[in-house]
């Protein structure tokens, strides 16, 4: 009685499904888009086993072209919170090869709420699957942290650090109580630097500490441990810092102590909306 029951329901879902959202999903009316784009997330969400499948997940992949940027909107959140949830991670392995592109391209959408939004879908794409997004999918990201509107950077600076400097080595774990150039953190500092002159944007340092000031306060505030790269001698098998490399780091130490001091953004950065559509 029980499965009948069950099915009835499935049954009546199926019909409200075809009979409803087939034909609403692409109404005239943004907010009825946006709506149904909306619902069909949750039902994924709350009952996966009948509705998170590839018949369902093409309707969201579709939309994400609407040329409302609410709806492009209701996409994203409505995907969030099903790569949110790490057990439907397998379920979604197709609708992401097949609509990847198509997410990635979005961080660079006209409507800064929907690029922000499309960051963070892709950072817990990177945590659900580290080998689904390309090098050239994670710099298209990469190079928004130097984005002259805040909330786009700091979402882009939250995908960096995820990417680069959130794995630790199990050695590391025995070097925590380390201080200096022999802390963990002095690793981290280096690729920094590295990501700093390979992106060749040397004269926007404050924007880059601006953007992962949130997500790696810890380290960058880790002056002792600049100092130390700069001052002492390198460690057994350690390659030194040329000299590109410590005024690079110079330069970040600097705008790092200035945004301690200072508490804003630097100056050309803000959180206006752009207003359009794409």
């Amino acid at each position: 009685q029980l499965q009948e029951n069950q099915d009835e329901i499935e049954n009546m879902m199926n019909a409200i499904f075809k009979g409803v959202f087939v034909h609403r999903y692409r109404d005239a009316i943004a907010e009825i888009r946006a709506i149904c784009i909306e619902e069909i997330g949750i039902w994924m969400k709350m009952y996966s086993d009948a509705f998170l499948n590839d018949s369902y997940l093409k309707y969201v992949g579709w939309t994400m072209h609407d040329k409302q940027g609410e709806v492009r909107l209701k996409c994203l959140t409505a995907l969030q919170g099903l790569y949110y949830n790490k057990e439907l991670n397998s379920k979604l392995e197709l609708f992401t090869s097949r609509f990847k592109d198509r997410i990635v391209s979005m961080t660079l959408d006209k409507e800064y709420d929907v690029a922000v939004q499309a960051i963070k879908l892709l950072t817990l794409v990177l945590q659900s699957s580290e080998e689904v997004l390309t090098a050239e999918d994670c710099e298209n990201v990469y190079h928004l942290v130097y984005s002259a509107h805040r909330p786009v950077a700091v979402a882009a600076g939250e995908f960096l650090y995820k990417k680069l400097f959130s794995r630790r080595d199990a050695e590391d774990d025995g070097m925590l109580k380390r201080r200096g150039r022999q802390s963990p953190n002095a690793n981290l500092v280096k690729t920094l630097v590295f990501f700093f002159l390979e992106s060749e944007l040397h004269e926007h340092a404050a924007y880059l500490v601006d953007s992962m000031w949130d997500c790696a306060t810890d380290l960058l505030k880790d002056w002792e441990c600049m100092n130390s790269l700069l001052l002492e001698e390198p460690l057994n098998g350690e390659e030194p810092l040329t000299d590109r490399q410590e005024s690079a780091l110079i330069e970040i130490m600097l705008c790092t102590i200035r945004q301690a001091a200072e508490c804003h953004p630097p100056v050309g950065r803000g959180t206006g909306k752009r207003v359009g559509n794409k």
